[in-house]
């Protein structure tokens, strides 16, 4: 379905540097970067991607000016955990009980929830710290404990599982 034409509105001269600046960002949120690739290669006459996204986003950008570049908030349900929760779960399991002077020498998984409960004001289920660990790179193994996957050597901590967390395939694992 073709919509009809649109064109770029005048641009202003600290907007052609921003739009510039974001289009040639390596740093800049992907979609951001997209959003000003698109006015950029419009004000320059050449697009080369789907006309019907390159018609939204310059409507959008003759509407809003710079701020058509930011992500629009995205409908359902927010982040249950905000990000400086999940860096404290990450960093936790990655930190040794000795060193936190707690009375173990490995982590389970009750026991980082209720280190996180307790010291962190962290209120998690087992089973949501799992998933971040997972999602990180850490795997919770029997008999060893968790196990970071990484282009480095692995790193074995002790701990394990509890049943209620579901078996993994197991894969060969080097301890350092």
């Amino acid at each position: 379905m073709h919509g009809p034409p649109v064109w770029l509105r005048e641009v202003t001269a600290e907007e052609a540097s921003a739009v510039e600046n974001l289009a040639r960002s390596r740093t800049a949120a992907a979609g951001r970067v997209e959003r000003a690739r698109i006015v950029w290669r419009a004000r320059q006459g050449e697009l080369g991607i789907n006309a019907e996204t390159v018609r939204r986003r310059i409507r959008r950008f003759n509407a809003e000016g710079l701020i058509a570049l930011e992500d629009h908030t995205r409908s359902g349900r927010p982040a249950t955990y905000s990000a400086d929760a999940v860096a404290a779960v990450i960093a936790a399991a990655l930190t040794s009980p000795r060193r936190l002077d707690l009375p173990f020498a490995s982590w389970t998984l009750d026991r980082l929830a209720a280190y996180l409960r307790d010291h962190r004001g962290i209120a998690m289920r087992r089973s949501r710290i799992d998933e971040i660990l997972l999602r990180e790179g850490l795997r919770w193994r029997r008999p060893g404990g968790l196990v970071r996957r990484t282009g480095r050597p692995r790193v074995r901590v002790r701990g394990g599982l509890r049943r209620s967390t579901p078996d993994r395939p197991r894969a060969a694992s080097v301890s350092v």
